[in-house]
């Protein structure tokens, strides 16, 4: 079983020694060994690296271990110059580290180790390295894996999913656990996230809660170079940056048959609407716009409905916008006014007089909200029909991730690295 070393509380005593040296009462007294200047730890340990003048072969984990039988490693950070880390696992007792995830090749690498010895003292030793081709060839027929970030450059509502699409599918645990590693999420404000496999091939990135107003959000790939399997390695792939713009969120209550539309917090307009009638009930839950489109022909068609039947329909619908790709909308229902407020008439969209419906076309965007409450219907999907990520909760999304699954509400990621290192 892993375990986090017991050195934690000295390492980060140590270090605000360090910072804030011998007038900090917390952590230092004359005479305390953490006080003192960090020794060479050069001649305590060994280390697996290639001789001098040799590059070393970027299959092989890397190794460090304490040769002092009364001293310890406390530490080990291992990072590339384009600022990638390595995971890693240190042994209970700080005899042995080593890496748990693969190195990239032709990269140059410093490795930092801390170590303490029998009376606490701290040593510290920085060790560099570069590493080539792998010396046992890798399978000719060997493909590099792409990623295409979306939804693409541009400002979007606050409940936009991030996506992260693959070129090859992965199904192997521990390989999605080194894609995964590899895609980087970054925004300002900082958020806490997590990536969610949706399938082989596809991965949506959300937050907690949703995105900060106006916040800046950059994805990013470190898979370039880095062995994937035996058949894999990771390939470049082109950043992106996008922005969030207000927080606007539309909450339609279907027993009310009013939706009411909240900006950054505040109500600023309630909408008299019908919405699905028995046997065609909008489906519950929290949804994300997808498009608008101005005029659209409606066919019942689409929806199973036989042409020429009771319920059948074949119109041209305006300030229609789309919240799930099988063609629920809110759009313009000047047929329906009179049951606007009063009943339930639709077959599944959310109708509004035509002024209401111009008004929320301006008003809504890709990526804003538009969540559905006290409806017969089921529940939006999370995945297939839309964005309906927001319709699992936060640990059941993080359930989806191979670095935290079945984590519950365990550390983060961003977290759980703080208690065992793993590549950043």
């Amino acid at each position: 079983m892993r375990r986090a070393p017991r050195n934690r509380t000295v390492v980060g005593c140590t270090l605000l020694v360090i910072a804030l040296g011998a007038g900090s009462t917390g952590c230092s007294s004359g005479g305390n060994p953490l006080s003192a200047e960090p020794y060479d730890a050069a001649d305590r340990i060994s280390f697996n690296g290639p001789s001098e003048g040799k590059k070393a072969d970027p299959d092989t984990p890397l190794e460090i271990v304490a040769e002092d039988s009364d001293g310890r490693i406390t530490d080990v950070t291992t990072v590339d110059a384009a600022g990638r880390h390595v995971g890693g696992e240190l042994a209970a007792d700080g005899s042995r580290w080593h890496s748990t995830s693969p190195l990239a090749a032709d990269s140059d690498y410093t490795v930092r180790v801390s170590t303490e010895d029998e009376d606490g003292a701290p040593g510290r030793k920085v060790l560099t390295f570069t590493t080539g081709k792998p010396t046992a060839p890798r399978n000719s027929g060997a493909k590099s894996l792409g990623v295409t970030f979306g939804p693409g450059k541009g400002t979007y509502g606050v409940g936009q999913p991030l996506t992260a699409e693959l070129t090859a599918p992965i199904k192997d645990p521990a390989q999605r656990a080194v894609v995964e590693r590899g895609l980087k999420v970054s925004s300002t404000p900082a958020v806490v996230g997590s990536w969610h496999w949706v399938d082989d091939r596809k991965l949506h990135f959300r937050p907690k809660g949703y995105w900060p107003e106006n916040a800046t959000v950059r994805m990013r790939s470190t898979l370039e170079g880095v062995r994937i399997g035996d058949r894999l390695t990771g390939g470049k792939a082109e950043p992106l940056t996008l922005g969030t713009g207000d927080q606007v969120i539309a909450v339609t209550d279907v027993a009310a048959h009013r939706l009411t539309v909240y900006k950054s917090g505040e109500e600023i307009r309630t909408i008299a609407v019908t919405a699905g009638k028995p046997g065609f009930e909008t489906r519950n839950g929290v949804k994300v716009v997808l498009a608008k489109e101005r005029l659209v022909r409606m066919l019942s068609t689409t929806i199973g409905i036989a042409e020429g039947s009771s319920e059948s329909y074949d119109m041209p619908v305006h300030f229609a916008t789309r919240v799930t790709w099988s063609g629920e909308y809110v759009h313009a229902a000047p047929w329906s006014v009179g049951s606007q407020g009063y009943d339930n008439v639709s077959h599944g969209c959310v109708g509004m007089s035509t002024g209401d419906a111009e008004w929320f076309f301006d008003t809504f965007h890709q990526g804003d909200l538009v969540e559905v409450v006290n409806s017969g219907g089921t529940t939006m999907e999370p995945f297939g029909n839309g964005f309906g990520d927001w319709n699992l909760s936060w640990a059941q999304w993080r359930e989806g991730s191979a670095l935290v699954g079945g984590a519950g509400s365990g550390p983060a990621p961003e977290e759980k690295a703080r208690l065992r290192p793993q590549p950043a």
